[in-house]
């Protein structure tokens, strides 16, 4: 698959692409399969990796194969008609489904502060909540640096 065309995915791992219609695979356990979380992966090798990451003790990968284009473009119109009716929030990022969005933050370095502040455990949703409330702060910032008619984002626009 060239890099030109469009993906479905990308590995969780190695973030290699993962194309409509393609085999992938995805990991057993629940909170990785979860609509806001999930992960998927290129290979069982990417799944592997992310094991010992999040402490496993009984997972698996289950092979699944993604969806076609058209299958995807079905579901992302049916989500947006949901969102539309109840209000919910859309992803700021055209065309791109709220769980697609990226982790925003360094989630080593979150959990390690965390580790030290109180001596706590992160779960790995947080990272979610945390870059959902970055894109908000940044998407006001961005709209004030509008405002002020700059084409930069500087300190005082992030309130």
């Amino acid at each position: 698959m060239s890099t030109l065309e469009p993906a479905w995915r990308r590995c969780a791992s190695c973030k290699k692409r993962i194309g409509f219609d393609q085999r992938y695979w995805a990991c057993s356990v629940s909170t990785c399969n979860r609509s806001r979380t999930g992960v998927v992966f290129c290979s069982v090798t990417c799944w592997d990796q992310h094991v010992p990451i999040l402490r496993h003790r009984d997972a698996y990968a289950e092979e699944a194969r993604s969806p076609t284009k058209k299958e995807w473009e079905n579901m992302l119109n049916e989500q947006k008609t949901t969102d539309e009716t109840t209000d919910g929030e859309t992803s700021v990022e055209s065309g791109t489904p709220q769980q697609e969005q990226e982790v925003l933050v360094v989630a080593s370095k979150v959990k390690a502060y965390i580790r030290r502040q109180a001596d706590m455990n992160t779960s790995a949703d947080v990272m979610k909540s945390l870059s959902g409330k970055i894109r908000k702060l940044c998407d006001d910032a961005i709209g004030r640096a509008k405002e002020s008619g700059r084409k930069t984002v500087l300190d005082r626009d992030i309130l």
